[in-house]
């Protein structure tokens, strides 16, 4: 730009500053060239007398290059004004410029102008209202050019089956693809692109596969973007090895190439060989960093998804609203609540967009790290809210035990005239089960299909076997699920095992287990529960003959883990841990606990210890539980007035959940949370404030 500026100085100087060839060649210099000033081409517009509509239309098309389309409209307007009629080029240049909010607020009022003006039927313009349209959502509009057209023009097509992509119809792109095929076209290489893309997304291998076959027979030049499409269509079908051969016999690969490898191996929850992948990358953008977080929370490794995003800070790359909904669910499923709150505030410090989704986020970790104010305070405050807002508060409001107020902002999202959904229904129905509404829940069920025309699956029978079984109406329960139109899965008979276990049910917990381990021998959580049901009714010699099985199966307990922040560092235990570096002083906290818990006529509920010894003993058991290392950790380490969150990735023992509320009762407040992998809604985090 500054040797531009030499030039024209120069013409200054000898005179020549008038001569039409030498501005418009500056002018254009300035509004297409990548380093080009469209200020200074402004400036030297505002000097000529009888500007040609080719400079008009430069002006419009530097306008649309640097994403200035309220500009280039006023340009336009402005030459209206002056008495130039547009050409073939104007609206092209002017169109293709649009962003989504200008094409609604302009695009109509242009079309007629194009009309007006007799261009129409230019193939030129026709690409780029079809383009406009579809850019504003207004799909059949685009659509309804495209078949006036009738175009042999591959261009066209290409537009349009973006526009269809634009807006998530895949389905539709995909068609178009099949009718080119029909009538002969030869689709070029962004055509190919468009199509993977949409098989990328519909997971389409049938139709992937058909496109690579084509660029094989018709020889198509595979281009960098052609075979980054490949790999990210292969890899999103979960065909790693069709990918890998692709990107492994690639002459150069990008950013791009990488990025679909490691998503595809997280994906399939391979997530080592992702971080491989991720690891031996040149080059990394905020995507990159984003699909790794994504895969470590994909296998519930929420501990490494937060390292991750902390190289990823020292790695100086910015992340964007993706990575931070990332990363607050890791803090949602950690209970990390400072770490939440550490986020939030990096997120308004560095300006990064703050939209719906992040909104979402934030009311989700906080329900799930059971600060309930704090999740309502983020509702109330955001702009724009979905059905998806409403039923994280609906969900969020059910597992932190505030079952009446959850079912009151159901009426208020109807109220709203926000239609809900299946989600939304077991969000209502976990808010019956929280609060024992069995005849509520009774009525919700048959509303939603009576009501919304919302079919119950699976997830919604289990919902309503929880809430008839915490009740005791273990009968009904079962009956439930013998009348389900669809086959009962595991979680919906560990919604009856739960129940079982808590009215002490032994032979409906004999057949619950049957059934779950029918359909999934391997687990272990099964034996486990069954184990204690025995212990807690003293069926001593099904629990030895149980062992005995397990043991000659090969199957072993999942270790129930608990973890607590404390200074934004979260510690993990397990029953027994001496692994913690103050391992010495947490016993001995655990011991003065316990003692003075007795001393206020604590006596250990050992009804779940399946061990048949003696109460000595089942006593030292219960005593190593991950739940009460944790918990003596925080009152070793936290001061008065702070408030204890405990994270659980499985049930809690009767007794844990009775000390936890006596602690809370003889000290300050503390909220223990609770991981079911029994309940209906398993992998979900159930909030007790107590």
């Amino acid at each position: 730009m500054d040797q531009l500026k030499q030039i024209h100085s120069h013409t200054i100087k000898t005179g020549l500053t008038s001569n039409p060839v030498l501005q418009n060649r500056i002018i254009a210099s300035c509004c297409t060239r990548e380093w080009g000033d469209m200020k200074y081409a402004r400036q030297m517009f505002d000097t000529l007398s009888e500007p040609s509509v080719f400079i008009w239309n430069t002006m419009i098309k530097g306008y649309s290059r640097i994403d200035f389309p309220e500009n280039g409209v006023s340009m336009y307007l402005e030459m209206l004004s002056r008495n130039f009629r547009p050409d073939r080029y104007t609206f092209p240049f002017l169109l293709k410029g649009f962003t989504h909010d200008i094409a609604l607020e302009r695009g109509k009022e242009l079309h007629c102008h194009v009309v007006k003006y007799g261009f129409d039927s230019n193939v030129f313009v026709q690409n780029s209202l079809v383009h406009m349209y579809s850019l504003c959502g207004w799909i059949d509009m685009a659509r309804g050019i495209f078949d006036l057209s009738q175009t042999s023009d591959v261009v066209t097509w290409n537009v349009m089956m973006s526009g269809y992509n634009r807006i998530k119809k895949f389905i539709e792109s995909i068609k178009l693809f099949d009718e080119m095929e029909r009538k002969g076209l030869l689709p070029t290489s962004v055509t190919l692109v468009l199509v993977l893309s949409a098989c990328s997304k519909l997971k389409d291998l049938d139709h992937g596969k058909r496109v690579h076959k084509y660029i094989k027979e018709c020889r198509v030049e595979p281009s960098l973007m052609l075979e980054n499409a490949l790999i990210d269509m292969y890899a999103a079908c979960g065909k790693m090895d069709l990918a890998l051969g692709i990107f492994q016999n690639m002459k150069t690969r990008d950013v791009i190439s990488w990025t679909p490898i490691v998503v595809g191996f997280a994906n399939v929850g391979e997530v080592d060989l992702a971080r491989k992948y991720f690891d031996q990358m040149l080059e990394r953008d905020y995507v990159s960093w984003t699909a790794m977080i994504d895969g470590y929370l994909r296998v519930n490794q929420f501990k490494e998804a937060l390292a991750l995003f902390r190289e990823m800070q020292t790695s100086n790359i910015k992340p964007d609203e993706f990575t931070m909904v990332s990363v607050l669910t890791a803090c949602a499923h950690l209970g990390a609540l400072e770490l939440g709150e550490w986020i939030k505030t990096y997120i308004e410090k560095n300006k990064i967009k703050n939209d719906i989704y992040v909104g979402n986020a934030l009311i989700d970790m906080y329900f799930k790290c059971g600060n309930v104010e704090k999740a309502q305070r983020i509702f109330k405050e955001m702009p724009r809210i979905d059905k998806f807002t409403w039923t994280a508060m609906i969900l969020g409001l059910a597992i932190n035990g505030q079952g009446e107020e959850a079912l009151d902002m159901f009426s208020e999202m109807l109220k709203a005239s926000i239609a809900p959904d299946d989600i939304t229904y077991i969000g209502v129905l976990c808010a019956c089960t929280h609060t024992g509404m069995v005849d509520m829940g009774r009525k919700f069920f048959i509303d939603m299909t009576s009501k919304h025309g919302i079919e119950p699956n699976v997830a919604h029978y289990g919902c309503m076997v929880d809430l008839l079984g915490r009740a005791g109406n273990l009968k009904e329960a079962h009956e439930v699920i013998k009348n389900m139109p669809m086959k009962p899965n595991a979680i919906v008979w560990s919604a009856l095992l739960g129940a079982c276990r808590i009215h002490k049910d032994v032979e409906m917990a004999e057949m619950a287990a049957k059934q779950i381990l029918e359909l999934e021998p391997e687990n272990g959580a099964v034996y486990v529960l069954l184990c204690n049901i025995y212990a807690a009714c003293k069926r001593w010699e099904n629990l030895r003959k149980l062992r005995q099985l397990m043991v000659d199966r090969g199957i072993k307990k999942t270790p129930g883990c608990s973890l607590i922040e404390m200074s934004g560092i979260v510690h993990e235990f397990v029953a027994g841990d001496h692994s913690h570096p103050q391992s010495k002083e947490i016993y001995s906290k655990l011991d003065e606990m316990t003692r003075d818990l007795k001393f206020s006529g604590y006596s250990p509920d050992t009804s779940e210890i399946a061990l048949d010894v003696g109460e000595e003993d089942k006593e030292t058991a219960l005593n190593r539980h991950s739940e009460k290392l944790a918990i003596a950790f925080a009152l070793f380490n936290s001061g008065p007035g702070v408030t204890i969150r405990i994270v659980k990735n499985l049930r809690m023992c009767v007794d844990c959940h009775r000390v936890a509320k006596l602690v809370s009762k003889e000290t300050l407040n503390l909220e223990s949370m609770v991981r079911s992998s029994f309940y209906f809604m398993a992998g979900t985090w159930n909030a007790f404030k107590l």
